[in-house]
């Protein structure tokens, strides 16, 4: 590490270097095929996977021989090391490895080695995962399509440090909000796994008598003919009705909507090939919208069955099992609603349809307001962030015991 920039992280104000004046080491991982060299027990193997946000993911770890993990030393990690994912969908994730940890890299991570006298591992990591060190990634990458960063490259990160003393009082502070938020997040799952569970007992091992889609779904066709509606939606299997611009980040309809579909509220809609991975969904969010012509729309008969059921239905393994199978055979794998409709549903009487559907909406809606949280505390995360990585905010006295819930608007 450069003299400079080792006086520059012990100085007691805030200040801007790149990554290489405080950095005894970065590197790239085994530049080598490994998988001839994995087994179940020896030296841990760091790869994308296990990479996430401030925080190692040991769900997925592998294992390389310890012969050929000795035979390549140089490419070892150390406690404390700060791995970044240099390829790949999640370039720039970043997070400290573990005091457990002994192992190696893939090649598509990089290795920081920092002069721990004078930089937090933690706090490096809190920046490079925040919107400043996003850009930084942005701007290194920039030109030439590139789909990866190189070792290079990241000696020109721009670091907003702060003397060191301070550092740790942000790592410490900043620590509190990711743990609040995954467990917050953990709680979510087992609130997910409850709900399957109980769908699955209710519906599909409710020994209800069965019936067919078709007996109370009918397909509309309803086109937008006189041009009136103009709010063109599109269909996700994650976030259901979305406008393509929010998903593409751009329009993508055609000029003319006059062919398009009319969908109302109340109504469904999918997306005859992406039916099998769940693009089928009710439109809630708006009074009505235009679809594609290739989607297909349908409404139900209420007095047959339950809307807020049979959203639940759709919701579980069962029918999204018998989805897959109805794709399975036609060249595209698509499903026509002929073929939906006749699927098998479990349709117990109406009233009952009715108090299961209350019941599991309630399930949904303790998730939703979970989820509410988890992102009242991630908005009130980058707001600290916005301060504390740049040395606006003031913090408190180290000796504070720090908590999100006593987190005062103003105060930092």
């Amino acid at each position: 590490m450069r003299a400079a920039g080792r006086e520059k992280a012990m100085s007691v104000a805030y200040q801007e270097i790149e990554l290489r004046e405080v950095c005894t080491h970065i590197g790239v991982g085994l530049a080598m095929a490994v998988t001839p060299y994995m087994t179940t027990s020896g030296v841990k193997l760091i790869r994308n996977q296990n990479i996430k946000p401030n925080r190692f993911d040991d769900s997925s770890v592998v294992y390389l021989d310890p012969r050929f993990a000795a035979s390549q030393a140089s490419k070892t990690i150390r406690v404390n090391d700060l791995v970044i994912v240099r390829t790949g969908a999640n370039i720039g994730d970043a997070c400290v490895v573990p005091g457990d940890f002994d192992g190696a890299q893939s090649f598509t991570t990089l290795v920081v080695r920092v002069d721990q006298e004078c930089v937090s591992p933690g706090y490096l990591a809190q920046f490079i995962n925040s919107s400043f060190g996003r850009s930084e990634v942005e701007r290194l990458m920039a030109g030439g399509g590139k789909g990866n960063l190189n070792s290079g490259e990241l000696e020109r990160f721009r670091v907003k440090l702060l003397p060191f003393e301070a550092q740790k009082q942000v790592e410490t502070l900043l620590a509190c909000w990711d743990t609040a938020i995954e467990k917050t997040g953990d709680l979510i799952a087992a609130k997910e796994q409850h709900y399957a569970h109980e769908l699955s007992r209710l519906i599909s091992r409710g020994g209800h008598p069965r019936s067919h889609v078709g007996a109370f779904a009918s397909e509309v066709s309803e086109r937008n003919r006189g041009g009136n509606e103009a709010r063109v939606l599109s269909v996700t299997n994650s976030h259901g009705f979305v406008l393509p611009e929010d998903q593409f980040e751009r329009r993508v309809a055609s000029a003319d909507l006059s062919n398009y579909k009319v969908v109302g509220r109340g109504q469904y809609a999918y997306n005859p090939s992406r039916i099998n991975v769940g693009s089928i969904t009710r439109l809630d969010a708006w009074d009505d919208g235009v679809l594609s012509p290739m989607y297909v729309v349908f409404g139900l008969d209420e007095s047959k069955v339950d809307s807020d059921y049979f959203l639940h239905w759709l919701n579980s393994h069962e029918a999204r099992e018998r989805i897959k199978n109805g794709a399975q055979g036609s060249v595209r794998e698509t499903v026509s609603f002929t073929e939906f409709a006749a699927l098998s549903i479990p349709l117990p009487g109406r009233p009952t349809q009715s108090a299961i559907a209350r019941y599991l909406n309630v399930l949904r809606q303790e998730i939703a307001l979970i989820g509410q949280s988890v992102l009242a505390l991630q908005t009130q995360k980058r707001g600290l962030m916005q301060k504390l990585l740049t040395g606006q905010g003031r913090l408190p006295l180290p000796q504070t015991a720090y908590a999100p819930e006593m987190y005062e608007r103003g105060r930092i």
